[in-house]
């Protein structure tokens, strides 16, 4: 069935009326919080979290292999069957926690996935921008979104080089 001019125009004006939301979203984003530093600051906060995964697993495997030393030593000094199958429980207890830490390189390697994909899209934005322009966009109307104080404070933990919040705003979310 051919399109009819009155088919034409609807999509025309979805069409338009999809641009127009999305300069008012690329808009938003611009003078949004930080303006496009936001997504620098979300790649952040992805590294931040791959390196304290990383550092939370070298001190657990660190301390396993710790107790692993302690066992052998033991070991020297223990005969009675019923201990020596204790100490044998220890290190298969170490082994699944070492093979548990394997999780943490996973999630490394997805979690730069993510931030690949965040730069990405940040690149893209910033395209956008210098496509309409930064003074044209200043000029679009956007609705803006006043953050709650929970949110104001649920910025946290601070990136290295931040600075962090107050105690006493910490103490205000449980008044």
């Amino acid at each position: 069935m051919p399109a009819t001019s009155k088919d034409l125009n609807a999509e025309l004006v979805s069409l338009f009326s999809y641009v127009t939301r999305l300069r008012q979203e690329i808009a938003s984003i611009n003078r949004g919080q930080g303006g496009t530093e936001q997504f620098k600051s979300m790649s952040d906060q992805l590294d931040a979290i791959v390196e304290a995964t990383e550092e939370a697993t070298n001190t657990i495997m660190e301390s396993m292999e710790g107790n692993e030393n302690a066992v052998t030593e033991l070991r020297k000094s223990i005969t009675d069957p019923e201990q020596v199958k204790y100490l044998d429980q220890i290190v298969d207890n170490g082994s699944n926690v070492f093979q548990a830490c394997a999780f943490q390189d996973i999630t490394g390697q997805r979690v730069s996935k993510i931030v690949k994909s965040v730069i990405y899209v940040e690149q893209r934005v910033h395209n956008l921008v210098d496509i309409w322009g930064k003074s044209e966009l200043e000029e679009i109307e956007v609705e803006e979104q006043e953050e709650t104080e929970d949110e104001k404070l649920l910025r946290g933990p601070k990136l290295q080089g931040q600075e962090a919040l107050d105690q006493n705003d910490i103490d205000s979310l449980f008044d």
